[in-house]
């Protein structure tokens, strides 16, 4: 449900994209944000707590799931919890086997660590816009972002911690030698000693600009699908306050989004994991 009349649509969009920031005032000291520009204002070490609790939250609920199933495994006639945590195991390791080439055990447990990390966050996306966030408000709690992955700082800090992983293969398996190598003596390359040298700093220049890209998209491209899909979702709950026309209305609207939403949440998380399984492969090859 949208807010009552005390709120204009656009105050209304912007306490609901605004996280409960805890962080240092320069004037007012440690504390909560009150609004968007007091949090601005508290600076880069601000911490957003609501994406905190949420992430760490859906984090420890695919833990506790997926051991719950491990801990009570039976060969026999497997639940449903079962059958789907080994379909959805079979499906990444299928996934990971046709897309990495090389032999790490690690990959695959990750690739199934993101795709569910991140599938759960996405689906809160789903959680009515105004139901978590009305129930704080009763306890003094006036703002929360349910979705961790519409807070860039989330969406970007997954994305440097796989950048992390490809530099750290990208070392040992290359070598620092071979690892400069790949960043100073292609695209463009000579049998010329004197060209090749030419060759570097240009070839340098378009590797790095490409090796530093990689964080930056991949955050990027998570980070805007579910940043746009809750902004609709708030602009359809804002139909509910337009007359039982618009109210009838809204709620078809959302229907209908919330049942695409549902491929939008679960192809997001596939990307996101691909391209991390397709990026650590890049730092395995040797050139």
């Amino acid at each position: 449900m949208a807010s009552s009349g005390e709120q204009t649509a656009g105050e209304y969009i912007r306490h609901h994209l605004t996280n409960l920031t805890l962080g240092n005032h320069p004037e007012n000291g440690w504390g909560f944000a009150h609004n968007a520009e007091e949090a601005r204002e508290m600076g880069f070490w601000a911490i957003h707590v609501d994406t905190m609790f949420w992430s760490i939250a859906l984090g420890a609920l695919f833990l506790w799931l997926f051991k719950k199933v491990a801990d009570n495994i039976t060969a026999g006639e497997p639940g449903p919890l079962q059958n789907f945590v080994e379909v959805m195991i079979e499906f990444i390791n299928d996934s990971v086997r046709g897309t990495f080439s090389h032999k790490n055990d690690m990959v695959a447990p990750l690739a199934l660590t993101i795709f569910c990390w991140i599938f759960l966050m996405n689906f809160m996306d789903l959680v009515p816009v105004d139901l978590i966030p009305g129930l704080l408000a009763m306890f003094g709690i006036h703002f929360q972002k349910v979705v961790p992955t519409t807070d860039i700082n989330a969406a970007f800090g997954m994305g440097l911690g796989v950048f992390a992983l490809v530099l750290f293969y990208s070392f040992k398996m290359k070598g620092p030698g071979g690892f400069l190598a790949e960043l100073t003596l292609h695209p463009f390359e000579s049998k010329n000693k004197f060209a090749q040298m030419l060759f570097i700093p240009v070839n340098f220049m378009l590797e790095s600009v490409s090796l530093l890209a990689k964080p930056l998209s991949h955050s990027l491209r998570l980070f805007g699908n579910l940043y746009a899909g809750e902004l609709i979702f708030i602009l359809i709950a804002l139909l509910y306050t337009g007359g039982f026309i618009s109210f009838v209305g809204g709620g078809a609207l959302q229907l209908v989004w919330a049942i695409f939403h549902i491929l939008i949440i679960t192809l997001q998380a596939f990307i996101f994991m691909m391209l991390t399984v397709v990026y650590l492969d890049m730092a395995h090859d040797h050139h």
